[in-house]
């Protein structure tokens, strides 16, 4: 570490306390709330997620670009419900298309119009002519690596290390281990991320480094006929941002065919907000099977696989399951095509790239002005700042990196009006109905924290 590095290093835990303390001060209804939550449900929240220093913020209600809390404080919200809410809140095309269903029924577990629209627009955007419905970015991707076992006739995936694909047991492996489990870096270990998996069914989750296709090429020719799938993020999204180097996903495409298995994308956080098309569009590959979810709702409860035809002929032949019955269901599809045909049209994506432009610009002359060891990465409605000078490739290079600059990050912007997505991991969501002003008070915030950790 620099000396320079060391000094400002130092002053971080200082601005933290401080922070703290103007953090709780502003939101005692919220605490309140918290402790009286923790009486009837686990840390006091729905998802442990949400669990998140110094204590949980409950929002109370959102409107365009904004929320607020229960204590009154008003949010540009860069959060966005972890990667949802591209259209923003309470967006009137979203309000009218769910008003005008719930007239008219909200759930028959059968099929409505809306599910044909939504499958033929995803077949558009990603190149994959069949597509079937879940709730959510977990059932996504359990059901593409049922998908994958069925379809190969193996039981072995093969997964990245640190990329986490949802909360079933397949790929609840090596989700962040920590250093003294994560094994040698040439050949990670399978680390269960919770009590409750059986060590039989991690051992079947083998691990790779992303952007190493060395290692790759290692794991197939050490299970032979074995591995039915790898599943990647195709940009890594729970590192910060952590990109693929130029011919990585077309490289692991080319592996994984030649070695008789498929390759699944994970874009429930990159679906349709690195671009119109996801991943898949922005870096030119294009999966056997991909898994949706987020953003392609309109903020219902959602999710999507698609994948090749002969792949989802297992669906239509009955050879794999795949049920839910809330699968299309009717608020869903009529948020999501309303989502996807009327408002994530091409001039969304050239307003989500002038903010982008705007925002990343101006963290670049911060960090450039205050001689910052940071870097911006940003791509259609996504970005963060990585608190590190050098790219990150992969979670090795990412454990370098010191959490608490994060923290300070995100106890600065939240006390001056802007909520992130908490953990340092996460990064920012612009949506539909973000301003030019709203991602400059992101740059002022950021300005000011430069400013303090300077002196």
């Amino acid at each position: 570490m620099s000396t320079s590095v060391k000094i400002l290093s130092d002053l971080v835990p200082k601005l933290i306390a401080a922070e703290e303390e103007k953090f709780r001060s502003a939101r005692a209804t919220s605490d309140r709330m918290w402790k009286e939550a923790r009486e009837f449900i686990p840390k006091g929240v729905p998802s442990s997620f949400q669990d998140a220093p110094p204590q949980p913020i409950f929002i109370k209600r959102g409107k365009g670009s904004r929320v607020w809390d229960v204590d009154g404080n008003e949010y540009v919200d860069f959060h966005n419900g972890f990667g949802v809410m591209v259209v923003g809140h309470a967006h009137p095309v979203i309000v009218e298309a769910l008003s005008h269903r719930i007239q008219d029924g909200t759930h028959f577990a059968q099929p409505v119009e809306d599910a044909r629209e939504v499958a033929k627009d995803l077949a558009r955007r990603f190149h994959q002519p069949q597509w079937r419905f879940t709730n959510s970015g977990t059932e996504s991707t359990l059901d593409a690596v049922r998908l994958a076992r069925g379809f190969t006739g193996r039981n072995r995936i093969v997964k990245i290390e640190a990329s986490y694909h949802g909360h079933h047991d397949a790929l609840m492996v090596s989700v962040e281990p920590k250093p003294d489990r994560m094994g040698p870096a040439d050949t990670p270990a399978s680390v269960a991320q919770t009590e409750g998996i059986p060590p039989e069914v991690a051992a079947l989750t083998s691990v790779v480094a992303f952007n190493d296709i060395p290692q790759l090429e290692r794991m197939f020719e050490r299970h032979p006929d074995e591995i039915a799938a790898l599943i990647v993020e195709p940009a890594m999204m729970n590192l910060g941002i952590v990109l693929p180097d130029e011919g990585y996903l077309a490289r692991a495409k080319e592996i994984c065919h030649r070695h008789g298995a498929l390759l699944i994308f994970d874009e429930v956080k990159t679906g349709c907000t690195l671009a119109a098309g996801g991943a898949t569009e922005r870096f030119g590959v294009v999966p056997d099977v991909i898994a949706l979810a987020k953003a392609i709702g309109g903020g219902t409860p959602c999710g999507a696989i698609g994948g090749r035809a002969d792949v989802m002929a297992m669906i239509e032949e009955d050879r794999v399951a795949q049920y839910g019955t809330f699968n299309g269901n009717p608020l869903t599809m009529a948020a999501a095509r309303a989502t996807l045909t009327r408002i994530l049209t091409p001039e969304a994506y050239a307003h989500f790239d002038a903010l982008s432009e705007v925002l990343s610009g101006g963290l670049r002359e911060v960090i450039a002005e205050y001689e910052l060891p940071f870097h911006v990465i940003a791509m259609g409605a996504r970005g963060g700042l990585t608190y590190r000078k050098e790219r990150v490739r992969n979670y090795r290079d990412y454990l370098t990196i010191d959490k608490s600059w994060s923290y300070v990050s995100w106890l600065y912007q939240c006390n001056r009006g802007v909520l992130m997505a908490p953990f340092a991991e996460e990064n920012w969501t612009l949506s539909v109905q973000h301003s030019e002003d709203d991602v400059q008070r992101y740059v002022d915030n950021f300005r000011e924290l430069a400013q303090a950790l300077r002196g």
